[in-house]
């Protein structure tokens, strides 16, 4: 009840006013069942804006710290981020995967829509980066088929790090279901989730058009973090006191070292070093 007012009477008027979201392929979202939307991520929002296209009720997995918070702040987080349909799951400790496993086949047992993002974690570019086979192998436990969903542009409307939105429209771009009934009885194979969730994550280039980067997201985020790091602190070693006057010398000492091993023959020795 709480999601369909906060949808339909408090947020999603006023989203749909100033965003103005498109979507396509409506028509490939089952009108009953279970199914999971497989989705890019490219802004904290697309949680938001794919629920809001959708004319049935879509779940999605979340830390669970965004429901834990203390103060007003963490009250106010608790209620939107179940009032848009997000689920809690505790994701530390070597059990977070079984634990996201169970909470996602138990909104797929009740029949309803479940919203996974097989990055695992929001692209720092705007590429789209390799899945994680966790969508597979959830799809062959419930047997359920995986929905690919493309959002267009959410990034630019909600840019990582940006606490005011942007006015841009944004999109959402539905593909056909697809089936993996074929691999049924084989989600303990690792070659067959990894070739489900390729088959994902192509469907998922072809829809959004983003280009495609063989690697995980997570060590990407890595990467420039350690880029953004090694730039601080290069930064920090050329604004050091004292570096500049270090530097002339060493100039001052190679020139005085090229001055006592003269050039080609017939050049004059600098004055103090000729002969008496």
């Amino acid at each position: 009840m709480f999601y369909w007012m906060l949808k339909t009477v408090v947020l999603g008027p006023v989203l749909r006013l100033l965003f103005r979201p498109w979507v396509e392929g409506e028509e490939h979202i089952p009108e009953t069942g279970p199914a999971i939307f497989a989705s890019n991520h490219l802004s904290f929002s697309d949680s938001i804006f794919l629920p809001l296209v959708a004319p049935r009720r879509v779940t999605f997995l979340a830390k669970s710290d965004y429901f834990t918070g203390a103060g007003l702040k963490g009250r106010l987080t608790a209620w939107f981020f179940k009032g848009v349909g997000q689920l809690p799951i505790d994701r530390s400790g070597g059990r977070a995967s079984e634990a996201a496993l169970s909470s996602g086949l138990k909104v797929l047992g009740r029949g309803e829509l479940l919203g996974l993002y097989p990055e695992g974690t929001r692209s720092p570019d705007g590429r789209l980066y390799k899945g994680r086979t966790g969508v597979a192998r959830m799809a062959l436990e419930a047997g359920v088929p995986v929905i690919p969903v493309a959002m267009i542009d959410t990034d630019k409307a909600q840019p990582t790090g940006a606490r005011v939105p942007k006015l841009v429209r944004v999109g959402v771009r539905v593909g056909q279901p697809l089936d993996f009934s074929r691999y049924e009885g084989m989600e303990g194979d690792r070659f067959v989730l990894r070739s489900i969730t390729d088959e994902i994550m192509y469907a998922l280039m072809e829809l959004s058009g983003q280009e495609y980067v063989d690697m995980y997201a997570t060590a990407m985020k890595d990467r420039i973090a350690r880029q953004k790091k090694a730039k601080a602190k290069e930064v920090a070693d050329a604004a050091t006191p004292g570096r500049a006057v270090g530097e002339l010398e060493d100039v001052l000492d190679a020139q005085g070292l090229d001055e006592q091993h003269p050039g080609p023959a017939g050049e004059d020795a600098p004055p103090h070093r000729r002969a008496s």
